[in-house]
């Protein structure tokens, strides 16, 4: 199975990846690539690097209108809204799902269909509330055709978009709602048996994963499931709250 790395460089046109050769092969294959091949491969990788490092600077009035006017992948093209993310710019709790439906799509908000209902349901149950000390986003800001899973370039695309709005709220904790979510965040595949459970990384953050409301909808029994992630969940934050804060100067590349 290829890696996740590997997909999105075949996404963005810069495989097949070369392997170390001698001196004399690959001599020879370097004169064989043409040299527009290779400006261009180069061109791209600084373009990506530079973008990124704009979006990385933004603050948070800059960032919602940079979304709001995106158009660095095909999804912008059948779009009606961005949508960006909600909630308390400074909170402890930031949930992070796979991106918008179309009821998302049409009022510019995550999470507001049938599954933003049982993820406030979900909220409440351990006395949370959307926008109290709570901030919702998407790993993609833009309703993919058909509610399909964003490709490789598509999440690519929007990467630093959620990173920035991370290193600005600067979360205690980050619970991903489901797998998308989560091996995009952690840059790794693997189930959410595997992941649920435990406590993960996100550039020092601590991160949990859970499974996404939309599929609990389909899925009742799992909801019980779900119901263990989430007072794991509550026994991490309070864990966490005991210690200090996460530092103001925290940079996630």
């Amino acid at each position: 199975m290829k890696s996740r790395r590997d997909l999105m460089l075949e996404e963005m046109g810069l495989t097949p990846l070369w392997q170390l050769r001698g001196r004399a092969a690959a001599k020879e294959e370097a004169a064989a690539v043409p040299e527009s091949r290779v400006t261009s491969h180069e061109s791209r990788l600084t373009g990506a690097d530079d973008r990124r490092a704009a979006i990385m600077g933004l603050a948070w009035a800059e960032l919602k209108a940079r979304v709001a006017s995106c158009t660095d992948c095909p999804l912008h093209e059948k779009r009606n809204k961005a949508v960006f993310g909600v909630g308390d710019e400074n909170a402890d709790w930031l949930f992070v799902g796979e991106g918008p439906g179309a009821e998302e799509d049409a009022q510019g908000e995550p999470f507001v269909g049938q599954a933003g209902k049982l993820l406030d349901s979900m909220l409440a149950a351990i006395n949370l509330k959307r926008g109290q000390n709570v901030y919702i986003a998407n790993l993609i800001k833009c309703r993919p055709p058909g509610n399909r899973s964003p490709e490789p370039r598509e999440a690519l695309a929007c990467e630093p978009y959620l990173h920035r709005q991370i290193e600005l709220i600067r979360p205690r904790l980050i619970v991903a709602l489901g797998k998308v979510a989560a091996v995009n965040l952690l840059a790794r595949d693997a189930s959410i048996a595997s992941l649920r459970g435990q406590i993960h990384q996100f550039r020092g953050i601590p991160l949990i994963v859970t499974y996404h409301p939309a599929y609990l909808l389909r899925n009742l029994p799992d909801k019980a499931k779900g119901w263990v992630d989430l007072c794991f969940a509550v026994r991490v934050m309070s864990d966490l709250q005991k210690a200090p804060p996460p530092p103001s100067n925290i940079e996630i590349t």
